[in-house]
């Protein structure tokens, strides 16, 4: 990242471009990683990397047969709700092997949860710029710093971080209903592609092309995973 955004502004994903012409990168903020644990690097890297947003965004991007707005578009809750659900698949791929690492994915998991309190205080109930910061300083133990950047953050961008649960809850509430229609024909690689495989979408669409691909495997629809 570039040194002007400081050592407490947060890491970011630049999707690849759609000509292939420079690839899709992760922007590591190497000032602030001089004083942050190194315990919350597994979970950022499964949010930002892989099976996180380069995961999603450079598939959209390979997906030809779609129009240029549905590989390059976006949709806060698809997007973001995709990177915190793929936080939580590295406890079954095994990337929290330690338990340093479990540590930090459930230290981000309670900072997930006290910014949704945190933009609806701001937005809805008033609360102060101070208010909100002292609330998840105390409730997740992230420092001071990084915490008044993201507050400022969602001061200016109302609803993103509601965004991010949002969608996160929603594709496990689909993957919880196809797991339960489909039995043992449940696939979860299946499933990930399933929401994957039509660019980043509003959730109530999404919500309908999983209940077909619902539909298509119980029929015998589907094919062997590549």
């Amino acid at each position: 990242m570039p040194a002007f955004q400081g050592p407490d502004a947060a890491e970011y994903y630049d999707g690849p471009a759609l000509d292939g012409t420079r690839a899709g990168y992760f922007n590591a903020n190497t000032l602030g990683w001089r004083t942050r644990p190194i315990w919350k690097m597994a979970t950022l890297t499964a949010h930002e990397a892989v099976p996180g947003h380069h995961l999603q965004i450079a598939r959209a991007v390979e997906l030809h047969g779609l129009p240029r707005f549905r590989r390059d578009g976006g949709y806060t809750a698809f997007v973001e709700g995709w990177a915190v659900y793929a936080e939580t698949l590295g406890r079954d791929i095994g990337l929290y092997g330690d338990p340093y690492s479990l540590f930090g994915h459930l230290q981000w998991q309670a900072f997930r949860a006290a910014r949704l309190v945190v933009d609806t205080g701001i937005h809805s109930l008033g609360w102060s710029r101070q208010q909100a910061i002292a609330f998840m300083v105390e409730r997740t133990g992230v420092d001071r710093a990084f915490v008044t950047s993201e507050v400022d953050r969602y001061t200016s961008s109302p609803g993103q971080a509601l965004g991010y649960m949002i969608g996160a809850l929603k594709i496990r509430e689909l993957r919880d209903h196809a797991k339960a229609r489909l039995g043992d024909r449940f696939d979860i690689r299946r499933f990930h592609n399933a929401v994957i495989d039509q660019g980043a979408l509003p959730l109530d669409t999404l919500e309908k092309v999983i209940d077909e691909w619902i539909a298509n495997e119980l029929a015998g629809a589907g094919k062997a995973p590549a």
